[in-house]
């Protein structure tokens, strides 16, 4: 990435901010002349993460195109919260139709808007991990494997949050919902399911693929306007923690998509035409039990103590952390 990484750890503390950087390098929350394409007034829970991911993606998308953009929402929390009938919070061209279908809506308004000669109107298109993951999976796998010229943005808070927290593909192993109930000789989400987006993303050889999260917010506007100077399909994956879903403190978002970085259950690389070309190297790896104990949706693993099952999900972290090289090794000293 060409961006300039804020290292808080040198001070030791996070309220310094942008005035680590040059102006010309400070987030688009940073400045002044930000759309504010997804506006106050909404009604998303505190300390809701997809509505801080949206926010930051969408306003970089804006400067990215010259304000030249259409966006397509698939149903889902981001949906409802923002455009209760008849109010909406957005300040951008807007269009929300069902469930499974944004990728192929905007498949549509990209098609419509190349027939009209009009190549700088950019396309987003956006869901959570339900519309994404699951019920839009088929439009969306369309959409790569035609190359479609739109950017698809998936905000993943790891269940159907919006109908009552359901699980979905997206689930992750062992966690509660409200249909993975924290009950039995294996409680929770079942181990080794699910559905990994960005990799079969990749898998489709399409031109960009990145994942990001919240708790790296220069690093979540550095791919989405790198996606923008790419023609195509483009995916970017972003973690956004759910307080109500997650059982966690609302307070806490930021650190909770922290440490699920750190820990290495959810690694943040980029890949081109398939090929991962970077990624986001772990300073220090931490447990994922201080990932999963700030979570009330994983509190049967502690009372009692679910040894197999947190190795389990450790050796899942372990896993990514081998396969991307998260954590490099330092070269031994020569004698």
């Amino acid at each position: 990435m060409s961006y300039q990484r804020v290292k808080f750890y040198q001070t030791g503390t996070f309220t310094v901010g942008n005035r680590l950087l040059d102006e010309a390098d400070r987030t688009v929350q940073a400045r002044m002349d930000r759309t504010n394409s997804l506006n106050s007034g909404h009604r998303a829970c505190q300390g809701c993460g997809e509505a801080l991911g949206a926010r930051y993606a969408l306003d970089a998308v804006m400067r990215a195109t010259r304000n030249q953009l259409v966006a397509v929402n698939a149903t889902g929390c981001l949906e409802v919260f923002s455009s209760p009938y008849p109010e909406s919070a957005w300040q951008i061209p807007w269009l929300h139709s069902l469930f499974g279908n944004a990728p192929a809506v905007a498949s549509g308004v990209a098609a419509a808007l190349r027939a009209k000669g009009k190549t700088d109107i950019r396309v987003v298109a956006q869901g959570g991990d339900g519309a994404t993951v699951d019920i839009g999976f088929g439009c969306l796998s369309g959409m790569f494997e035609r190359n479609d010229d739109v950017l698809y943005i998936c905000y993943d808070n790891e269940a159907y949050m919006n109908t009552g927290v359901q699980r979905s593909g997206s689930t992750p192993a062992r966690a509660w919902t409200n249909t993975t109930q924290a009950v039995g000789t294996e409680p929770g989400n079942i181990l080794g399911v699910g559905k990994n987006l960005p990799r079969i993303a990749m898998a489709h050889g399409i031109p960009y693929v990145a994942t990001a999260s919240v708790a790296d917010l220069h690093d979540l506007e550095a791919k989405v306007t790198k996606s923008m100077s790419i023609r195509g399909a483009r995916y970017i994956h972003i973690h956004v923690p759910c307080p109500l879903g997650w059982k966690s403190d609302p307070a806490q978002t930021i650190k909770v998509a922290r440490l699920a970085v750190e820990s290495g259950l959810f690694p943040l690389i980029e890949a081109e035409w398939g090929v991962v070309t970077d990624r986001t190297c772990i300073r220090q790896q931490i447990p994922v039990e201080q990932y999963l104990a700030l979570q009330g949706r994983f509190k049967h693993l502690f009372n009692p103590r679910d040894e197999p099952s947190l190795a389990s999900i450790q050796a899942m972290a372990d896993g990514n952390i081998h396969l991307y090289n998260l954590v490099p090794t330092k070269p031994a000293m020569e004698s």
